[in-house]
């Protein structure tokens, strides 16, 4: 049951401090108007431990580099405010799920866009830059599909939340595959196999569960199902087509 703030003064936050192997420190923070969890991992930065690592940039929603999980759930601390989430007077953060931890909140990005740029979810040009520039219709069918996730922002909150990532090391997730979705759909890529090949191999569009952690916590409400299930769809009729 969520506590409410009206009569609180301050609030019990646990914070993982360490790498790996660490621990949670309690921490006291009073309760303000209007306070967001990253507001209150940078008071106690601030005020209470200048030694806690943490990363962020922006703090209005368009970088992404804040996210942590709170509560167990991966979010953007920039966006989620301290009233949704206090529960009975206590809250916990730590590091994003599934990736390396450095230090206390900062994560290793590192396997996260490794996985990205393995999955082909790089532009192969049809074009070179002396080129003059090709026209496109906005509403082409595939111009929609490669535009659906145009949004991501890599903030990898659906590589936290994925249970099939945290099983399987080796699973690209739902952020690269929506990725290679994109690129394979684009007119202007010119190598649609090497995207076919990329995600269809060991780690590919196949090991996805569809349980659909991905497009529940998405900070920007996209759906990696959706391109995940067109790779599903593409990377078999290509496995019949070369059997034919």
């Amino acid at each position: 049951m969520e506590r409410r703030l009206a009569n609180e003064t301050h609030m019990s936050v646990s914070v993982w401090r360490g790498d790996a192997v660490g621990s949670f420190q309690p921490f006291e923070v009073k309760v303000e108007d209007n306070q967001t969890v990253l507001d209150v991992v940078a008071w106690i930065q601030q005020f209470a431990d200048p030694t806690l690592s943490y990363r962020y940039a922006c703090r209005v929603g368009m970088c992404g580099s804040c996210a942590m999980m709170v509560n167990g759930t991966p979010r953007w601390t920039c966006r989620t405010h301290v009233k949704k989430v206090l529960v009975d007077g206590h809250m916990e953060i730590a590091p994003l799920r599934n990736l390396p931890v450095i230090k206390d909140l900062a994560t290793d990005m590192d396997p996260f866009f490794d996985k990205w740029v393995a999955a082909e979810g790089v532009h192969h040009p049809t074009l070179t830059r002396n080129d003059p520039i090709e026209a496109l219709d906005p509403a082409e069918a595939a111009r929609v599909e490669s535009a659906a996730g145009i949004e991501c922002i890599n903030c990898s909150v659906c590589y936290a939340a994925c249970d099939t990532v945290a099983n399987n090391p080796d699973f690209l997730g739902p952020a690269a595959l929506q990725r290679a979705w994109s690129v394979y759909n684009d007119s202007k890529n010119a190598d649609k196999q090497a995207v076919l090949d990329a995600v269809s191999g060991v780690g590919g569009c196949h090991n996805c569960h569809s349980q659909g952690s991905c497009a529940v916590h998405c900070p920007n409400a996209l759906n990696p199902m959706n391109a995940i299930a067109g790779l599903k769809r593409e990377t078999a009729r290509n496995f019949f087509r070369r059997r034919s």
